[in-house]
């Protein structure tokens, strides 16, 4: 049986999608918060938060402020009182908001803070080779996921996690973790812990073209964590300069290659060995086995080679 406290939830994206969906069968949600419509494409069709199509589906009242701090949503959200706001990937939340419900707000992010406070956590606990990383549920404040904790819970990264399948999983347990956080939020069995940081905290800055940008000068772990922290999107990119022309591509899976010695350790040269995509660089060899050239669909290297003439002096940079 559902409890009667109050639950207003904001989240846009399918990973909050998850949380909402673990939400409505167990608690009372009484609006969803959510995006704007936004429009994109050739056509410029208005597209749908994956929140607010889960949420027509089952008959919330949807509210979709293009602006927080609007007198008129912050008035709508007091009216109907609260005991509750949950936030799950969302854009920051005025005070004015954050206070208005009895219980106060709860977020839940993805990485196990204090480290990765920011946008983008499950990208960057890959890029830098974390062998762990989990979910955090905490209080919000005014300072950007440094409110105090209430629960975490831990997952092992494996070889083979990209940040497609580690967006699952945290999604997943994440949502798990937030009805159990909530639960003890309402009988009052959970004690908020203040957020430790005696020693350096690694960020989450938001994605760009300059921090999704290989540099081939890097070690190739370092080279592999960035591929796989950001694939299957936005994806890590480079330039090839191919004879004349130069190209724009995008690497979404690779792996290092076993080698005795370098043959070659031009930094970002290209070779196309026994059917295999290699770039060099002074650390070793980069074996591209999933791309995208611009403009075209993602391919695996083999497709490539097939397909397409690397020129003698081809390289990345």
């Amino acid at each position: 049986m559902k409890k009667k406290n109050k639950i207003i939830f904001f989240g846009t994206p399918d990973f909050a999608v998850t949380s909402l969906d673990a939400l409505y069968s167990n608690f009372n949600i009484q609006s969803v918060v959510t995006s704007p419509d936004k429009k994109s494409g050739r056509g410029q069709k208005l597209n749908k938060s994956d929140v607010k199509k889960y949420a027509q589906k089952h008959n919330f009242n949807i509210l979709q402020p293009s602006n927080l701090n609007d007198e008129g949503f912050i008035n709508e959200l007091k009216k109907l009182e609260p005991d509750l706001i949950i936030v799950v990937a969302f854009r920051k939340i005025p005070k004015e908001i954050f206070l208005i419900p009895k219980y106060g707000t709860i977020n839940l992010h993805a990485s196990l803070l204090p480290n990765y406070r920011g946008a983008a956590p499950i990208n960057w606990c890959l890029i830098n080779n974390e062998t762990k990383t989990g979910v955090t549920t905490f209080f919000i404040n005014e300072k950007i996921d440094q409110g105090d904790i209430l629960l975490k819970d831990e997952v092992i990264i494996s070889n083979e996690d990209d940040f497609g399948s580690l967006y699952s999983k945290l999604s997943k347990i994440g949502a798990e973790l937030l009805v159990k956080t909530i639960k003890g939020v309402f009988n009052n069995s959970l004690k908020p812990s203040k957020q430790n940081i005696d020693t350096e905290i690694k960020l989450a800055p938001k994605l760009n073209s300059e921090n999704t940008r290989i540099d081939w000068r890097n070690p190739i772990n370092k080279i592999i964590g960035q591929v796989r922290g950001l694939s299957p999107k936005p994806g890590a990119w480079t330039m090839i300069k191919n004879g004349q022309d130069e190209i724009r591509m995008k690497i979404l899976k690779a792996e290092e290659k076993d080698i005795e010695s370098l043959k070659d350790n031009i930094t970002g040269k290209i070779v196309v060995e026994n059917g295999e995509l290699h770039i060099y660089n002074s650390y070793g060899i980069t074996n591209c086995l999933i791309i995208q050239m611009e403009n075209k669909r993602e391919m695996s290297a083999k497709e490539l080679i097939n397909g397409f003439k690397f020129e003698e002096n081809s390289h990345v940079y």
